[in-house]
């Protein structure tokens, strides 16, 4: 009886022993293929980066590239072409991934920060404070959203942007630190310029669905920025508002027009389309060729609002490779040196995601 106990305490140890082995073995082979996958997407995501950033040395050759041959900046410029930037990468030569560049113009957007008289910040400037309004009633109408008062939104965002005067509330429906502290959670409003797009979000009456959009309806989001700061000849730093109407979307025509003049924007979008498309673009250098649109021969816009060349742009350069996508958004500021004379771009904002 103890022979065969013994024989089935070593089988027992011996089965254990298998079973620790082969957990073991399984383990390793499991962690090996982790670790495999894992430098995989490393190297993947690397490969990636490096093919999103060359993409955006692209556009910004190509942005350097159209000062050599325009004096304005057209939705028919070499960084606008679709086709052009389609050329270019594919001379781009990548083994594996594939490349998207876009381009826009950050210039033809409402510059928001330019809602306000800077540096002082107190003060609304008017001209822009009529913009806003034909933008927002625009929006409201054509969107067809509902419950948004035009006077709080206006009011609230010239709260956030006004410096020292926390305790002066715009009109009757602003927003300073009172009623912010008083959210769950409580936070203060910065009482000066915007820097990212996405504070836009948390100013009284700026609703996700107002910026960003909801089902069908697209968001105001996108026709606003935060950038176009300008030195100006005593070498102070200010938002002058202009607006490229050459490449404006048509929510930004519409509210660059007065108030009677605004069912005209459309008019004046095809009438600039047509002009693209039949490569008549010197028509677009003249301040006033919206004249020229069916029906506009006397709408005046603001020249304080429009200009039609561009300095500052938006690069969205998207590399995709095995389901794994890296994306770079940079907005690149193109602009002369003062001690070469020749045009550069300077980045003044990256984000890799």
């Amino acid at each position: 009886m103890r022979i065969t106990s013994n024989k089935g305490v070593a089988i027992l140890v011996t089965l254990a022993f298998m079973a620790l082995s082969i957990t073991a073995t399984l383990e390793l082979h499991r962690r090996a293929r982790v670790s495999v996958s894992t430098t995989a997407l490393s190297r993947d995501r690397l490969l990636l980066e490096q093919m999103a950033e060359t993409g955006v040395q692209a556009a910004q050759a190509l942005l350097l590239k159209d000062m050599t041959v325009n004096d304005i900046d057209t939705m028919r410029d070499l960084w606008a072409d679709p086709e052009m930037i389609s050329e270019l990468l594919g001379e781009l030569s990548f083994e594996n991934g594939t490349l998207e560049v876009i381009i826009t113009d950050e210039m033809s957007r409402l510059q928001i920060n330019a809602l306000v008289q800077f540096p002082e910040g107190r003060q609304f400037n008017e001209t822009q404070r009529e913009l806003w309004d034909r933008l927002l009633l625009y929006w409201i109408e054509t969107k067809e959203i509902q419950d948004v008062d035009i006077p709080t939104l206006i009011n609230s965002l010239k709260d956030w942007l006004d410096s020292g005067d926390d305790d002066a509330i715009t009109g009757l429906s602003g927003a300073e630190s009172e009623y912010y502290e008083d959210l769950d959670p409580p936070y203060a409003p910065a009482n000066g310029p915007i820097r990212h797009l996405s504070e836009m979000g948390r100013i009284k009456g700026f609703t996700s669905a107002l910026l960003k959009g909801q089902d069908e309806t697209e968001g105001l989001e996108g026709y606003l920025t935060v950038f176009g700061l300008q030195a100006d000849a005593e070498a102070e730093s200010n938002w002058n508002g202009r607006i490229n109407i050459n490449t404006a979307g048509l929510p930004v025509i519409a509210a660059l027009l007065p108030v009677e003049s605004r069912d005209l924007a459309e008019s004046i979008f095809q009438y600039r389309q047509e002009l693209e498309q039949s490569d008549a673009l010197d028509a677009l250098s003249a301040p006033k060729w919206y004249q020229n649109a069916p029906g506009a021969a006397d709408v005046e816009i603001d020249p304080n609002l429009i200009s039609l060349v561009s300095d500052v742009f938006r690069i969205e350069s998207r590399a995709i490779l095995n389901d794994t996508t890296v994306s770079v958004t940079t907005i690149l500021h193109r602009r002369q040196a003062r001690n070469s004379g020749r045009w550069v771009c300077k980045a003044l904002r990256w984000q890799t995601k």
